[in-house]
């Protein structure tokens, strides 16, 4: 415990851990109020602020606790005049989550790391008991293990691993960038496999220097997913109470969002979950903040559009270079170009109307006439736009894609896109390539949003297979998973659709009454007629129903897609086409439209039906 005029030290930098503002707005309103304000005069280094208390029989000398608010401790990690806050727990519960565990820096990325060291230490003897004479690893020296960052502490237990499921237990119990390399070389990936897999967890791909394993404050640095520095009041604040996809970005999002240059347009390719709606909203922020020129953020639909706007206002604090992005739907961009031209907004109904796409060939023409031929970028400043990101590609069409490149010069930094074949839910395919946007691919592989077993319901649900659009080929589906376990979706049949809408209202109910709050819960269904029937059905619960489509883009913690019945999804034409290939291409969009509803939850899935089930349904 430090002496009673410890004010008198250099002031803390203090570093925000993702949990802390999650944990500190679970509190009682009294409690977190009094931990915000410790905080702050923690800040200040003033008198009264709380001080580190020393952790008996930690793992770790450098953990020690704060004391935030009556019978409530914040868990620090400390190096000098830095602070890592970890979280925020009842005494007891501090006191016990300080003394298991311990930190480090992985020595090949340089990023910090969390060990449940309490937990290893019960394991080890077990793994000892049960180790077979051939072992896991035996086949990889010790010099090729710690070459992809391993500690050399824990070597010894990985050294009594004997088969994947000996792994597997220990993954949540080490730190993600442990458990990493040893699962690619378990499945029996070659060491340059593993440093690949490992080297995306890497936060920037400039160089980041020598790696300190003493230099906490520089670790912190180089994890902008388990830590933000907060300077004073205004950037506490701001971590505490923002959502954790503004503040705590993952490492190949923080990547691809920050780069510093692209020579080439680029391609994000992601399933659900994966975060590429938060990449392109980065990425407009950073493009506003550092780039030469305005910027338009561009997606499928205008209620998308909206939504987005609402976000980027959340993640830009300065009102200047949030004005200098526009978000807006390609439909509502190229009648904008023609209403500016003809002096009156364009006609879609009675004489005279033209289609959405006349408007948009229009649009095109107009912009070349303003702007030279496509590929007369001479003056760059005659575009409109200097640089474009687009959300939800997979849903544009060629048309709407020749607009969008026309209206930026070809130039470094030009065109940033994100999508995902498996999630459309228009007939549109398209090749980029094919269309004067020879883009860079990026793939995100893991789902932050969905649980695994979430996740690998809806893999089936799909397919899995390859996918058509926006490159030249397939894109695949296998190969995502997701960063932590949850609950299997719910399927329910009833007998009749009575019972069916009863049994949504008592579902409803329940998770009303668990404390899910009604905006994260969202019902769906694939026509307009059940949407109607769900919402008379929950009356007075205060949540929301949407057509399948419509859930697009959103996410929230709990869904529930009622109606998943055989003749309603597949939605059944009046006048099917005769070729079997234009069929199949509508059966596989019916098929996307209830994945992008599926993917649309965080934590619980529940579908139901009356009568025989959807045969998208996975057994």
């Amino acid at each position: 415990m430090t002496s009673s005029n410890y004010w008198t030290d250099p002031v803390p930098r203090l570093a925000i851990g993702p949990e802390f503002p999650r944990e500190l707005g679970a509190l009682d309103q009294p409690v977190r109020k009094d931990a915000v304000v410790a905080l702050r005069r923690f800040l200040l280094n003033v008198a009264g602020a709380p001080h580190p208390e020393r952790v008996r029989g930690g793992r770790d000398q450098r953990v020690a606790t704060l004391r935030l608010a009556d019978g409530h401790r914040g868990v620090v990690v400390r190096h000098r005049d830095v602070y890592w806050l970890r979280t925020v727990l009842p005494d007891p519960d501090a006191w016990s989550y300080a003394r298991r565990h311990r930190y480090g820096v992985n020595p090949a990325l340089g990023v910090v790391e969390e060990w449940d060291a309490e937990a290893l230490e019960r394991v080890e003897p077990a793994l000892r008991r049960s180790a077979r004479p051939s072992r896991l690893f035996d086949s990889i020296c010790d010099g090729d293990l710690l070459g992809l960052g391993l500690d050399v502490r824990a070597l010894r237990l990985f050294r009594l691993l004997t088969t994947e499921a000996d792994l597997a237990a220990l993954e949540p119990l080490l730190p993600p960038t442990q458990h990493v390399p040893l699962a690619v070389l378990a499945r029996g990936g070659s060491l340059s496999e593993a440093w690949r897999e490992l080297d995306g967890w890497r936060a920037s791909d400039e160089a980041t220097g020598p790696i300190d394993p003493d230099d906490l404050y520089t670790a912190l640095l180089r994890s902008p997913d388990r830590a933000v520095f907060v300077p004073g009041k205004v950037e506490l604040d701001r971590v505490l109470e923002a959502p954790g996809w503004c503040t705590f970005p993952h490492p190949p999002q923080h990547r691809l969002a920050r780069a510093a240059r692209y020579e080439h347009p680029v391609l994000v390719v992601g399933g659900a979950g994966t975060g590429k709606t938060a990449v392109a909203l980065h990425r407009a922020a950073y493009l506003a903040a550092y780039g030469s020129g305005p910027v338009l953020l561009v997606t499928f639909s205008q209620g998308l559009a909206e939504e987005l706007s609402a976000r980027l206002d959340l993640l830009i604090e300065d009102e200047v270079v949030r004005k200098r992005i526009e978000v807006d739907n390609a439909e509502r961009l190229a009648m904008r170009i023609v209403a500016d031209a003809e002096g009156r907004r364009p006609s879609l109904v009675g004489p005279g109307a033209r289609s959405l796409a006349q408007l948009t060939d229009e649009a095109l023409r107009l912009l070349s006439l303003s702007t030279g031929d496509l590929l007369d970028d001479v003056d760059p400043a005659r575009k409109p736009y200097r640089h474009i990101v687009v959300d939800e590609a997979q849903d544009i069409s060629p048309a709407q894609w020749r607009l969008l490149r026309a209206a930026a010069p070809h130039a470094h930094d030009d065109l940033f896109i994100v999508g995902d074949p498996h999630q459309r839910v228009t007939d549109t395919r398209v090749a980029l390539g094919a269309l004067g946007i020879p883009a860079v691919q990026h793939t995100l592989r893991l789902s932050y949003r969905l649980p695994q077993e979430l996740l690998s319901f809806v893999v089936r649900l799909r397919g899995g297979g390859p996918a058509s659009g926006l490159v030249k080929g397939s894109t695949e589906m296998y190969g995502y998973h997701a960063t932590r376990h949850g609950e299997r979706p719910m399927i329910r049949a009833y007998d009749s659709p009575e019972a069916e809408l009863a049994g949504l209202r008592s579902t409803i109910e329940s998770w009303l009454a668990d404390g899910v709050p009604p905006g994260e819960i969202a019902v769906g269904a694939r026509r307009p007629g059940l949407v109607r029937a769900a919402r008379l059905a929950l009356d007075g619960l205060d949540v929301r129903a949407w057509t399948f489509q419509h859930l697009k883009g959103l996410e929230f913690e709990r869904v529930a897609l009622i109606g998943v019945a055989d003749g309603v999804v597949p939605e059944v034409p009046d006048d099917p086409p005769d070729d079997p290939y234009a069929r199949a291409r509508a059966l596989q969009r019916e098929r996307g439209i209830l994945f992008v509803a599926c993917t649309r939850a965080r934590a619980m899935l529940y579908i139901s039906h009356s009568g025989r089930g959807s045969p998208f349904i996975p057994l």
